[in-house]
């Protein structure tokens, strides 16, 4: 059966799927906004759980314990799930057949959107970008609001959001599969690998998830998507709004590239240099960058604003980040790369030594992509988690003869102390997602700084 979006309005019925962050804004916005609700989620709360207790004040009715059809009696006029929430679930399955809409928290929020939208995407770099793009704006004095995956949930604060202030939306392809209204004036899309495969199954599903991103904007939005990519470009063909590339590699007549070592742009306001690359807080990002350059000067920031931040910018927990020093050994971690692509890049941005931390939980991916990066950067492998054995077998095609395989971080990061010499790098990369031993890569990267600064 078809379904139609539904908008917000009192007196409807409405589920909440999970009890995450996300769900207990989520909730509390249906709520404010007259809204009943079920909140519904596969585990018993804590029994210090203050959201059960503030939801419920606020008019909540609640089913744990797990997912059942019964729900459906409610008769709801929508579900909102949380995105991690496969639609494989019985009761989805039975709401899709119901045609009972279901949606993602964003979308949701969207429908009290008043201000301008720049939502950005992509497999890898969404979160450095956001952040990013959110610094360049405040600098400018655009007061925005930078929500999604990045800590504030857009539903948390979409109430408060004067109509003069952008909102800067990380989305995820999660996210954006539970979305029908969604409409940016700026969508980005950063990059294209195959990743989440265990959920999507494919990676042309996982591809067209992302594209939902851009199904509602028109000629008066902009895209901004990845030149590099023929995997993109392809798609791009199906995008209706304006596009506006950017490239690492090519010289482009309209756009954002480099070119002599320069961060050049014409975005439609003229040819501007704006940063030479090597003047950059982070070279390393430098694909981030110039989508992050292109959104800037597309919500018309000055280009001296731009580069000023560009200059000083010192990326986000637990990317790419600098952890510490010790005796001469410089320690990184990256346990954000979840995936071999994300990996792969950390590992491509050192010309020193590199003794790598990988390994985590194996999603089936594809990790030979790695053995280049590998082969003549990575002087040892220290290897823990489902994917350890996998990884070993990468190590041992592409030459490594140093691979120990572990059981903790703290092992990990003291096999890799004692592997390294004077100048070397120790990198946390994993190339994998962090559950099969942590709640989260948060954790996961926490963790491992904790362990550096005890050496």
């Amino acid at each position: 059966m078809e379904v139609t979006c539904v908008r917000l309005q009192a007196g409807q019925r409405v589920i909440v799927m999970g009890l995450a962050k996300s769900g207990e804004a989520v909730a509390r916005l249906l709520l404010r906004q007259g809204v009943n609700v079920i909140v519904n989620d596969q585990k018993d709360p804590d029994a210090k759980n203050t959201a059960v207790r503030e939801l419920r004040d606020l008019g909540a009715e609640f089913v744990f314990g797990g997912h059942p059809l019964s729900l459906l009696d409610f008769h709801p006029d929508f579900i909102v799930k949380n995105p991690g929430i496969p639609y494989s679930v019985p009761l989805l399955q039975e709401a899709k057949r119901l045609a009972v809409p279901i949606y993602t928290e964003i979308e949701v929020s969207s429908w009290l959107m008043k201000s301008p939208l720049f939502a950005i995407t992509g497999s890898n770099g969404k979160t450095t970008t956001t952040t990013l793009i959110g610094q360049i704006l405040d600098h400018a004095g655009q007061n925005p609001v930078v929500a999604g995956n990045i800590g504030r949930v857009l539903s948390g604060v979409i109430e408060d959001v004067a109509p003069h202030q952008p909102v800067v939306l990380e989305v995820s392809s999660f996210q954006l599969m539970g979305t029908e209204s969604l409409h940016p004036k700026i969508a980005v899309l950063l990059n294209l690998y195959p990743a989440h495969l265990d959920y999507h199954k494919t990676f042309d599903n996982y591809a067209a998830a992302k594209m939902r991103l851009f199904q509602n904007m028109t000629a008066e939005d902009t895209a901004v998507l990845n030149y590099d990519q023929p995997q993109i470009r392809t798609r791009a063909e199906r995008v209706m709004a304006s596009i506006v590339w950017f490239s690492q590699s090519t010289v482009l007549t309209k756009g954002v590239w480099v070119e002599n070592s320069q961060i050049v742009a014409d975005v439609g306001m003229g040819r501007m240099e704006i940063i030479s690359v090597s003047d950059l807080g982070l070279p390393h990002n430098l694909e981030n960058t110039l989508a992050a350059v292109a959104v800037a000067l597309l919500a018309g920031t000055a280009p001296s604003v731009i580069a000023d931040v560009l200059s000083s910018f010192s990326g986000v927990e637990h990317r790419m980040e600098l952890v510490a020093r010790v005796h001469d050994v410089t320690f990184y971690n990256d346990s954000k790369a979840t995936n071999p692509q994300a990996a792969l890049r950390a590992l491509q941005s050192f010309d020193q030594n590199v003794i790598w931390i990988g390994g985590g939980l194996d999603r089936g991916d594809d990790y030979a992509v790695l053995q280049d990066a590998i082969q003549g950067r990575v002087k040892a492998a220290v290897l823990l988690g489902q994917s350890a054995a996998r990884l070993e077998q990468v190590c041992s095609q592409s030459g490594i003869a140093q691979v120990k395989l572990v059981s903790s971080i703290e092992e990990a990061v003291a096999a890799a102390a004692l592997a390294a010499a004077p100048g070397d790098v120790v990198l946390l990369s994993p190339a994998c997602a962090s559950w099969d031993m942590f709640n989260s890569f948060e954790e996961r990267g926490s963790m491992f700084k904790q362990a550096v600064h005890r050496l």
